[in-house]
Protein backbone atom coordinates (compact mmCIF):
# COMPACT_ATOMS: atom_id res chain seq x y z
CA UNK A 1 0.00 0.00 0.00
CA UNK A 2 1.41 3.18 -1.31
CA UNK A 3 0.81 5.87 2.37
CA UNK A 4 1.36 9.25 1.39
CA UNK A 5 3.07 11.99 4.07
CA UNK A 6 1.61 13.39 6.80
CA UNK A 7 1.77 16.56 5.22
CA UNK A 8 -0.06 15.87 2.51
CA UNK A 9 -2.93 14.29 4.57
CA UNK A 10 -3.45 17.70 6.01
CA UNK A 11 -4.02 19.66 3.11
CA UNK A 12 -7.43 21.01 2.27
CA UNK A 13 -8.16 20.15 -1.05
CA UNK A 14 -6.54 22.76 -3.40
CA UNK A 15 -9.32 25.27 -3.56
CA UNK A 16 -8.47 26.31 -7.60
CA UNK A 17 -7.85 22.25 -8.55
CA UNK A 18 -11.66 21.30 -7.11
CA UNK A 19 -13.23 24.64 -9.03
CA UNK A 20 -11.44 23.44 -12.25
CA UNK A 21 -13.21 19.96 -11.37
CA UNK A 22 -16.33 21.05 -11.05
CA UNK A 23 -16.17 23.43 -14.43
CA UNK A 24 -15.02 20.67 -16.18
CA UNK A 25 -17.86 18.82 -15.39
CA UNK A 26 -20.35 21.08 -16.54
CA UNK A 27 -18.31 21.89 -19.95
CA UNK A 28 -18.78 18.03 -20.80
CA UNK A 29 -22.51 18.45 -19.98
CA UNK A 30 -22.42 21.13 -22.32
CA UNK A 31 -22.94 23.52 -20.21
CA UNK A 32 -21.33 27.37 -21.81
CA UNK A 33 -19.37 27.72 -18.47
CA UNK A 34 -18.37 31.74 -17.50
CA UNK A 35 -15.21 31.52 -15.49
CA UNK A 36 -14.68 34.42 -13.00
CA UNK A 37 -13.04 32.06 -10.65
CA UNK A 38 -9.47 31.50 -10.86
CA UNK A 39 -7.33 34.46 -11.70
CA UNK A 40 -5.22 34.01 -14.76
CA UNK A 41 -5.39 36.86 -17.49
CA UNK A 42 -7.19 36.21 -20.60
CA UNK A 43 -5.01 39.08 -22.23
CA UNK A 44 -2.44 37.69 -24.38
CA UNK A 45 1.06 38.61 -23.93
CA UNK A 46 2.79 41.66 -25.35
CA UNK A 47 4.50 41.01 -28.92
CA UNK A 48 7.20 42.73 -27.93
CA UNK A 49 8.15 39.85 -24.56
CA UNK A 50 7.28 36.87 -27.38
CA UNK A 51 9.65 38.06 -29.92
CA UNK A 52 12.57 38.56 -27.11
CA UNK A 53 11.51 35.31 -26.10
CA UNK A 54 11.66 33.48 -29.34
CA UNK A 55 14.70 35.87 -30.09
CA UNK A 56 16.84 34.52 -27.12
CA UNK A 57 15.48 30.64 -27.30
CA UNK A 58 17.27 30.51 -30.71
CA UNK A 59 20.40 30.87 -28.83
CA UNK A 60 22.55 28.03 -28.24
CA UNK A 61 23.76 30.07 -25.21
CA UNK A 62 20.59 29.70 -22.88
CA UNK A 63 20.12 26.08 -24.14
CA UNK A 64 22.10 25.32 -20.86
CA UNK A 65 21.51 25.09 -16.78
CA UNK A 66 20.60 28.90 -16.22
CA UNK A 67 22.49 30.64 -12.62
CA UNK A 68 20.53 29.41 -10.16
CA UNK A 69 19.99 32.66 -8.36
CA UNK A 70 19.40 34.18 -12.27
CA UNK A 71 21.09 35.76 -14.19
CA UNK A 72 22.65 39.47 -13.69
CA UNK A 73 21.33 41.44 -16.52
CA UNK A 74 17.58 40.42 -15.53
CA UNK A 75 18.34 40.81 -11.80
CA UNK A 76 19.80 44.33 -12.63
CA UNK A 77 16.32 44.89 -14.77
CA UNK A 78 14.69 44.03 -11.73
CA UNK A 79 16.59 46.90 -9.58
CA UNK A 80 15.76 49.50 -12.37
CA UNK A 81 12.64 48.57 -12.46
CA UNK A 82 12.13 49.11 -8.49
CA UNK A 83 14.22 52.54 -9.00
CA UNK A 84 11.81 53.91 -11.54
CA UNK A 85 8.61 52.29 -10.30
CA UNK A 86 9.20 52.90 -6.55
CA UNK A 87 12.48 55.11 -5.81
CA UNK A 88 13.62 51.87 -3.81
CA UNK A 89 17.87 51.53 -4.37
CA UNK A 90 18.52 47.33 -4.45
CA UNK A 91 21.96 46.19 -4.88
CA UNK A 92 21.01 43.39 -7.45
CA UNK A 93 24.34 41.36 -6.31
CA UNK A 94 22.95 40.46 -3.37
CA UNK A 95 19.20 42.07 -2.71
CA UNK A 96 17.54 40.48 -5.73
CA UNK A 97 16.83 36.84 -6.28
CA UNK A 98 15.17 35.63 -9.60
CA UNK A 99 11.71 33.28 -9.24
CA UNK A 100 10.35 30.55 -11.22
CA UNK A 101 7.36 32.58 -10.66
CA UNK A 102 6.73 34.40 -6.89
CA UNK A 103 4.33 31.63 -5.46
CA UNK A 104 7.54 29.24 -5.83
CA UNK A 105 9.94 32.02 -3.85
CA UNK A 106 6.50 32.49 -1.33
CA UNK A 107 6.33 28.55 -0.64
CA UNK A 108 10.05 28.29 -0.55
CA UNK A 109 10.61 30.61 2.02
CA UNK A 110 9.16 29.05 4.91
CA UNK A 111 12.26 25.94 4.51
CA UNK A 112 14.54 28.71 4.81
CA UNK A 113 13.77 30.25 8.26
CA UNK A 114 10.85 28.03 9.95
CA UNK A 115 11.55 25.30 11.84
CA UNK A 116 9.49 22.22 13.42
CA UNK A 117 7.02 23.99 16.04
CA UNK A 118 7.56 27.73 14.81
CA UNK A 119 5.07 30.54 13.93
CA UNK A 120 4.13 31.91 11.39
CA UNK A 121 1.59 35.05 11.08
CA UNK A 122 -1.03 34.62 8.34
CA UNK A 123 -3.61 36.61 7.04
CA UNK A 124 -6.99 35.07 6.83
CA UNK A 125 -8.54 35.09 4.20
CA UNK A 126 -5.60 34.60 2.14
CA UNK A 127 -3.99 33.22 -0.96
CA UNK A 128 -3.24 29.74 0.49
CA UNK A 129 0.05 29.31 -0.32
CA UNK A 130 1.33 31.30 2.67
CA UNK A 131 -0.13 28.89 5.43
CA UNK A 132 0.44 25.51 2.84
CA UNK A 133 4.00 26.26 3.08
CA UNK A 134 4.63 27.06 6.71
CA UNK A 135 3.05 23.60 7.25
CA UNK A 136 5.35 22.35 4.95
CA UNK A 137 8.27 23.42 6.86
CA UNK A 138 6.86 22.07 9.95
CA UNK A 139 5.50 24.91 11.22
CA UNK A 140 2.12 26.38 12.42
CA UNK A 141 0.25 29.04 11.28
CA UNK A 142 -1.78 32.42 13.61
CA UNK A 143 -4.08 33.54 11.55
CA UNK A 144 -4.68 37.33 11.50
CA UNK A 145 -8.65 37.63 10.45
CA UNK A 146 -8.93 40.33 8.33
CA UNK A 147 -12.48 42.16 8.24
CA UNK A 148 -14.00 44.93 6.17
CA UNK A 149 -14.56 46.69 9.95
CA UNK A 150 -10.48 47.32 9.47
CA UNK A 151 -10.39 47.58 5.97
CA UNK A 152 -8.73 43.99 5.50
CA UNK A 153 -6.33 44.95 7.49
CA UNK A 154 -4.85 42.85 10.17
CA UNK A 155 -5.13 43.93 13.65
CA UNK A 156 -1.09 43.86 14.74
CA UNK A 157 -2.52 45.10 18.49
CA UNK A 158 -4.69 42.27 18.58
CA UNK A 159 -1.95 39.76 18.22
CA UNK A 160 -1.04 38.42 21.67
CA UNK A 161 2.41 39.46 22.58
CA UNK A 162 3.25 35.66 23.31
CA UNK A 163 2.02 34.74 19.66
CA UNK A 164 4.25 37.38 18.54
CA UNK A 165 7.28 36.52 20.34
CA UNK A 166 7.40 33.25 18.99
CA UNK A 167 6.72 33.71 15.47
CA UNK A 168 9.36 33.92 13.00
CA UNK A 169 7.49 35.21 9.72
CA UNK A 170 4.95 37.72 9.07
CA UNK A 171 2.94 37.42 5.76
CA UNK A 172 1.04 40.80 4.40
CA UNK A 173 0.22 41.03 0.55
CA UNK A 174 -1.40 44.28 -0.96
CA UNK A 175 -2.38 44.91 -2.83
CA UNK A 176 -4.86 42.19 -1.64
CA UNK A 177 -5.92 38.54 -3.35
CA UNK A 178 -8.79 38.03 -2.50
CA UNK A 179 -9.79 41.28 -0.89
CA UNK A 180 -9.25 43.91 -3.51
CA UNK A 181 -7.83 46.15 -0.08
CA UNK A 182 -4.97 48.25 -0.42
CA UNK A 183 -2.15 49.33 2.37
CA UNK A 184 -0.56 52.34 2.62
CA UNK A 185 2.43 54.21 4.26
CA UNK A 186 1.31 54.09 7.82
CA UNK A 187 0.24 50.85 7.64
CA UNK A 188 3.50 49.83 6.35
CA UNK A 189 5.27 51.50 9.00
CA UNK A 190 3.24 50.13 11.80
CA UNK A 191 4.50 46.53 9.97
CA UNK A 192 7.76 47.60 10.33
CA UNK A 193 7.64 48.57 13.86
CA UNK A 194 6.06 45.36 15.08
CA UNK A 195 8.72 43.38 13.16
CA UNK A 196 11.30 45.16 14.71
CA UNK A 197 9.93 44.81 18.53
CA UNK A 198 9.64 41.05 17.82
CA UNK A 199 12.35 39.84 15.84
CA UNK A 200 9.74 39.75 12.89
CA UNK A 201 10.91 38.72 9.16
CA UNK A 202 8.37 40.25 6.75
CA UNK A 203 7.31 38.46 3.51
CA UNK A 204 5.23 41.08 1.22
CA UNK A 205 3.36 39.31 -1.52
CA UNK A 206 3.03 42.30 -4.18
CA UNK A 207 1.97 40.72 -7.05
CA UNK A 208 -1.05 43.33 -7.58
CA UNK A 209 1.01 46.53 -7.77
CA UNK A 210 0.88 46.80 -11.64
CA UNK A 211 -2.77 46.09 -11.73
CA UNK A 212 -4.39 49.51 -10.08
CA UNK A 213 -7.32 51.64 -11.51
CA UNK A 214 -8.51 55.38 -11.53
CA UNK A 215 -5.22 57.10 -11.49
CA UNK A 216 -4.23 54.99 -7.80
CA UNK A 217 -0.45 53.86 -7.68
CA UNK A 218 0.37 51.33 -4.80
CA UNK A 219 3.33 51.67 -3.41
CA UNK A 220 6.33 49.01 -2.42
CA UNK A 221 6.83 47.98 1.41
CA UNK A 222 10.50 49.01 0.74
CA UNK A 223 9.59 52.21 -0.06
CA UNK A 224 9.73 52.81 3.69
CA UNK A 225 12.23 53.35 5.76
CA UNK A 226 13.59 49.97 7.83
CA UNK A 227 11.77 47.47 5.31
CA UNK A 228 14.88 46.36 4.04
CA UNK A 229 16.04 45.67 7.90
CA UNK A 230 13.40 43.46 8.25
CA UNK A 231 11.96 41.63 4.96
CA UNK A 232 11.79 41.32 1.55
CA UNK A 233 9.16 41.62 -1.02
CA UNK A 234 7.49 39.25 -3.78
CA UNK A 235 6.67 40.57 -7.44
CA UNK A 236 5.88 38.57 -10.56
CA UNK A 237 5.46 39.12 -13.95
CA UNK A 238 2.71 36.82 -14.34
CA UNK A 239 -0.39 39.50 -13.81
CA UNK A 240 1.28 42.64 -15.00
CA UNK A 241 2.54 41.57 -18.67
CA UNK A 242 0.36 38.66 -18.70
CA UNK A 243 2.40 36.39 -18.41
CA UNK A 244 1.56 33.59 -16.21
CA UNK A 245 2.56 30.28 -17.76
CA UNK A 246 6.24 31.60 -18.57
CA UNK A 247 6.71 31.55 -14.68
CA UNK A 248 8.82 33.71 -13.96
CA UNK A 249 9.27 36.52 -10.70
CA UNK A 250 11.68 38.19 -7.95
CA UNK A 251 12.34 38.59 -4.41
CA UNK A 252 14.05 41.87 -3.06
CA UNK A 253 14.71 43.00 0.03
CA UNK A 254 16.91 42.13 2.60
CA UNK A 255 20.19 40.54 1.93
CA UNK A 256 20.32 38.10 4.07
CA UNK A 257 17.13 36.39 3.13
CA UNK A 258 17.49 36.69 -0.07
CA UNK A 259 20.55 34.51 0.19
CA UNK A 260 19.02 32.36 2.55
CA UNK A 261 15.90 31.73 0.38
CA UNK A 262 18.49 31.27 -2.46
CA UNK A 263 20.35 28.80 -0.75
CA UNK A 264 17.06 26.68 -1.00
CA UNK A 265 16.41 27.39 -4.25
CA UNK A 266 19.90 26.09 -5.10
CA UNK A 267 19.18 22.44 -3.57
CA UNK A 268 15.93 22.77 -4.87
CA UNK A 269 15.69 23.94 -9.00
CA UNK A 270 17.78 24.56 -11.23
CA UNK A 271 16.89 28.07 -12.22
CA UNK A 272 15.00 29.68 -15.10
CA UNK A 273 15.04 29.33 -18.37
CA UNK A 274 17.39 31.96 -20.01
CA UNK A 275 15.63 32.73 -22.70
CA UNK A 276 12.33 33.71 -20.42
CA UNK A 277 14.91 35.91 -18.59
CA UNK A 278 15.59 38.12 -21.31
CA UNK A 279 11.91 38.64 -22.18
CA UNK A 280 11.05 39.55 -18.62
CA UNK A 281 14.42 42.12 -19.51
CA UNK A 282 12.00 43.16 -22.43
CA UNK A 283 8.88 43.69 -20.25
CA UNK A 284 10.43 45.57 -17.39
CA UNK A 285 12.75 47.74 -19.84
CA UNK A 286 10.39 47.62 -22.39
CA UNK A 287 7.41 50.25 -23.33
CA UNK A 288 5.12 50.13 -20.81
CA UNK A 289 1.94 51.05 -22.50
CA UNK A 290 0.79 47.72 -22.30
CA UNK A 291 0.48 48.12 -18.65
CA UNK A 292 -1.50 51.10 -18.45
CA UNK A 293 -3.88 49.64 -21.78
CA UNK A 294 -4.42 46.31 -19.17
CA UNK A 295 -5.38 48.89 -16.42
CA UNK A 296 -8.19 50.00 -18.68
CA UNK A 297 -9.79 46.95 -19.90
CA UNK A 298 -9.85 45.74 -16.28
CA UNK A 299 -11.38 48.99 -14.75
CA UNK A 300 -13.64 48.72 -17.71
CA UNK A 301 -14.24 45.24 -16.86
CA UNK A 302 -14.37 46.14 -13.06
CA UNK A 303 -17.05 48.79 -13.73
CA UNK A 304 -19.57 46.93 -15.84
CA UNK A 305 -19.50 43.49 -13.14
CA UNK A 306 -19.78 46.02 -10.43
CA UNK A 307 -22.82 48.25 -11.69
CA UNK A 308 -24.34 45.32 -12.78
CA UNK A 309 -24.36 43.26 -9.50
CA UNK A 310 -26.25 46.31 -7.37
CA UNK A 311 -28.49 46.17 -10.09
CA UNK A 312 -29.45 42.69 -8.63
CA UNK A 313 -29.13 43.98 -4.93
CA UNK A 314 -24.98 42.68 -4.66
CA UNK A 315 -23.23 45.62 -3.23
CA UNK A 316 -19.50 44.97 -3.32
CA UNK A 317 -16.99 47.72 -2.60
CA UNK A 318 -14.92 49.47 -5.56
CA UNK A 319 -11.26 47.80 -5.55
CA UNK A 320 -8.57 50.12 -6.39
CA UNK A 321 -6.68 47.47 -7.41
CA UNK A 322 -6.23 43.74 -8.15
CA UNK A 323 -8.75 42.31 -11.24
CA UNK A 324 -10.69 40.86 -8.16
CA UNK A 325 -14.22 41.67 -6.66
CA UNK A 326 -15.09 41.13 -3.96
CA UNK A 327 -18.42 40.39 -2.98
CA UNK A 328 -20.70 40.24 -0.07
CA UNK A 329 -23.67 37.53 -0.40
CA UNK A 330 -27.24 37.09 0.40
CA UNK A 331 -27.05 36.64 4.22
CA UNK A 332 -29.19 32.98 3.91
CA UNK A 333 -26.25 31.73 1.83
CA UNK A 334 -23.03 30.10 2.77
CA UNK A 335 -20.29 30.86 0.72
CA UNK A 336 -20.03 27.19 -0.51
CA UNK A 337 -23.79 27.03 -1.31
CA UNK A 338 -23.86 30.37 -2.76
CA UNK A 339 -21.25 29.43 -5.32
CA UNK A 340 -22.84 26.03 -6.13
CA UNK A 341 -25.46 28.20 -6.94
CA UNK A 342 -24.51 30.04 -9.39
CA UNK A 343 -22.47 27.05 -10.83
CA UNK A 344 -25.92 25.25 -10.87
CA UNK A 345 -28.22 27.65 -12.28
CA UNK A 346 -26.33 30.09 -14.25
CA UNK A 347 -23.14 28.24 -15.40
CA UNK A 348 -20.94 30.80 -13.79
CA UNK A 349 -17.96 29.87 -11.73
CA UNK A 350 -17.08 31.86 -8.93
CA UNK A 351 -14.46 31.13 -5.91
CA UNK A 352 -16.15 30.81 -2.38
CA UNK A 353 -14.46 33.31 0.07
CA UNK A 354 -14.58 30.44 2.80
CA UNK A 355 -11.93 28.71 0.25
CA UNK A 356 -9.30 31.43 1.51
CA UNK A 357 -9.93 30.94 5.07
CA UNK A 358 -12.67 31.36 7.39
CA UNK A 359 -13.16 35.31 7.78
CA UNK A 360 -13.62 34.89 3.97
CA UNK A 361 -17.28 33.55 5.11
CA UNK A 362 -20.18 35.52 3.37
CA UNK A 363 -18.15 36.36 0.41
CA UNK A 364 -17.78 35.46 -3.25
CA UNK A 365 -14.49 36.37 -5.15
CA UNK A 366 -15.05 37.08 -8.73
CA UNK A 367 -12.14 37.61 -11.13
CA UNK A 368 -12.43 39.89 -14.09
CA UNK A 369 -10.63 37.83 -16.73
CA UNK A 370 -12.97 37.28 -19.16
CA UNK A 371 -14.49 40.25 -21.57
CA UNK A 372 -16.66 42.66 -20.70
CA UNK A 373 -19.53 41.29 -22.80
CA UNK A 374 -19.26 37.74 -21.06
CA UNK A 375 -19.58 39.85 -17.96
CA UNK A 376 -22.73 41.75 -18.69
CA UNK A 377 -23.35 38.03 -19.98
CA UNK A 378 -22.89 36.93 -16.57
CA UNK A 379 -24.69 39.59 -14.61
CA UNK A 380 -27.63 38.72 -16.59
CA UNK A 381 -27.89 35.07 -15.82
CA UNK A 382 -27.28 35.87 -12.16
CA UNK A 383 -30.59 38.40 -12.53
CA UNK A 384 -32.62 35.20 -13.10
CA UNK A 385 -31.86 33.14 -10.24
CA UNK A 386 -34.16 34.11 -6.92
CA UNK A 387 -31.63 34.88 -4.14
Amino acid sequence: MIERADRLKRLPPYLFQEIDRLKAGLMAKGVDVINLGVGDPDLPTPKHIIEELNRAAHDPANHQYPSYSGMNEFKGSVARWYRRRFGVDLDERGEVLTLIGSKEGIAHLPLAFINPGDLALVPSPAYPVYQISTMFAGGESYLMPLSRENRFLPDLDAIPADVARRAKLIFINYPNNPTGATAERDFYLKVIDFAKEYGLMVCHDAAYTEMAFDGYRPMSFLELPGAKDVGIEFHSLSKTYNMTGWRLGSAAGNAGMINALGQIKSNIDSGAFNAVQFAGIAALEGDQSCVAEMQRIYQDRRDALLNGLRKIGLHAATPKATFYVWCPIPAKYKSQEFTTLLLREAGIVTTPGSGFGEPGEGYVRLALTVSRERIEEAVDRMAKIAF
